[in-house]
């Protein structure tokens, strides 16, 4: 087994008007989907297809009904807003009250930092576009999950899973690993409690925002183990894990490691190798006190009467992983992936080095690790200017660390000034702003959108809808199958096929 998996991520960014503090950020939001939009040509382009989703399917085995759920999970009505499909797969639209940017599905771990790379591209562009707009005050956006105020917003993962796995296995192998795995990917925060009242720092900017366990929610009563049973794909087949619980993370690194160690973990639960045993006694209590511990040395009850420290739950997933990987390698006879070896070998040696290093010395991973670099760029403006945790000018340093702004952000500036590791070039991320991954459906998706723009009707993940001319009714190309319309499997038809009327009948004749 490796880290490959069909991968996708959500990120809604902080959204302020420079000057305007009580500017509506739903209208703000609206503003840079729009600006970016228009400046592409998308504006014209395919609305978002909401037919096919049912974000009120619960894990457990009901629907909730429409009338007790809050608004904010219902997220399969087109309310209007600003709302455009990328050419390279992704979607960008407003999400309540911040732009949202849910990268096209890729298959690894790096891909994914690569296009949630090419978001924060988009994002800082349509900002720009925004700005430029006669009569509007600049508007700044930020890779963060906390306004300090009360209010959080999400950053997401998607992890499409065989559906025969019992949902049970999954909460009682995720949950201890969700909440131990903040030390390697917690992005940090200034404050504590939800409406950081209490002063100090923490590890994670969203651990303070969940208060259950298991449930349907993302806004209220946030859980740990997220039950949404909306897999964008062959329901029959395929279950989409739907994580909730993880920060905005500016580092590649911290990125990385939180999407391939989740994608070791799952493999392993679905493999059915795990034994169990790292069950918590209060798993809710226990993230929040893991995140308030920047020692790393508190310890949480285990429901078998162990104590363990957040350090030492890593250690244990990571010895059952590197166990579980050589044992397949020497037992599998299916045909070698070697670049998906490669990159989970890669993985676990990242994964080994970070905790061992946070084991004896945090500071060590102060140039991969975004918790650990921005405590340190706190700690020397707390002795340089002899500041105490409530001084608000810390808490503007946290925001500042978030910033889009090359000239402005000062996770911009440690990667600069080479104190921030990086995976990827620029070069890279330029490229995935307008192109799809070649290795999913997506590349149908982005394809047919760059080809054919006029004749796109609507689009979203398991679908592209046409509207050709002379046919009365819409021509709707299902892909429920994430691993199809790749470019392997249908490049040489899109080539053949100068307009989408022809690429329809080549597909339909088949």
């Amino acid at each position: 087994m490796t880290v490959r998996r069909v991968i996708g991520t959500e990120v809604e960014y902080g959204i302020s008007v420079q000057g305007q503090p009580t500017a509506n950020p739903m209208v703000a939001s609206t503003q840079i989907v729009n600006a970016y939009a228009s400046a592409n040509g998308l504006g014209r382009r395919a609305r978002w297809d909401f037919e096919e989703e049912s974000p009120l399917r619960d894990a457990r085995g009901f629907d909730l009904s429409r009338d007790r759920a809050d608004a904010s999970l219902l997220t399969d009505e087109d309310l209007g807003l600003a709302n455009v499909i990328l050419t390279n797969g992704a979607r960008l639209y407003v999400d309540h009250a911040h732009p949202e940017y849910s990268s096209p599905e890729v298959t690894n771990p790096r891909d994914a930092v690569l296009w949630e790379k090419a978001g924060e591209q988009v994002m800082r562009r349509a900002a720009e576009l925004a700005a430029a707009i006669p009569g509007t005050n600049p508007i700044l956006l930020y890779k963060n999950n906390v306004d300090n105020k009360g209010a959080s917003y999400g950053t997401h993962e998607n992890y499409l899973m065989m559906r025969d796995v019992p949902f049970a296995a999954i909460v009682e192998h995720l949950t201890p690993f969700f909440v131990s795995r903040q030390v390697v990917c917690g992005a940090g925060r200034v404050g504590r409690q939800q409406d950081g009242s209490e002063h100090g720092f923490q590890i994670s900017q969203r651990a303070d925002y969940f208060e259950v366990g298991v449930g349907l929610e993302t806004t209220l009563k946030r859980p740990i183990i997220n039950t949404r049973d909306e897999p964008h794909a062959d329901p029959a087949k395929y279950r989409r894990l739907h994580v909730i619980i993880g920060d905005a993370n500016c580092s590649e690194i911290s990125t990385y490691l939180k999407i391939g160690t989740t994608a070791l973990v799952i493999a392993m639960v679905e493999a059915d190798f795990l034994s169990g045993g790292l069950e918590l006694v209060k798993p809710v209590q226990a993230l929040h006190e893991i995140s308030h511990d920047t020692t790393l040395t508190h310890q949480v009850e285990l429901a078998d009467g162990r104590r363990m420290t957040a350090l030492q739950l890593q250690w244990e997933y990571h010895t059952q992983a590197r166990k579980f990987v050589e044992q397949d390698a020497a037992t599998s006879d299916a045909e070698t992936d070697v670049p998906a070896v490669l990159q989970t070998l890669d993985v676990l040696d990242r994964w080994e080095s970070v905790l061992n290093r946070l084991d004896s010395d945090p500071w060590q991973c102060r140039t991969e690790l975004d918790w650990v670099a921005k405590l340190a760029l706190l700690e020397a403006y707390r002795e340089r200017d002899g500041l105490d945790w409530d001084n608000a000018k810390l808490q503007l340093i946290d925001l500042q660390y978030a910033d889009l702004r090359p000239d402005k952000g000062l996770f911009h500036r440690l990667v600069r000034s080479g104190r921030m590791q990086r995976l990827l070039t620029d070069e890279e991320i330029s490229r995935a702003v307008s192109e799809p991954p070649h290795d999913t459906r997506a590349y149908f998706r982005g394809t047919c959108l760059s080809r054919y723009p006029g004749e796109v009707a609507a689009a979203s993940w398991d679908s592209v809808i046409f509207d050709l001319p002379g046919h009365d009714s819409l021509q709707r190309i299902p892909t429920l199958e994430p691993l199809r319309g790749t470019r392997d499997h249908v490049g040489a038809l899109l080539d053949r096929s100068p307009t989408a009327e022809s690429l329809i009948e080549a597909i339909t004749a088949r």
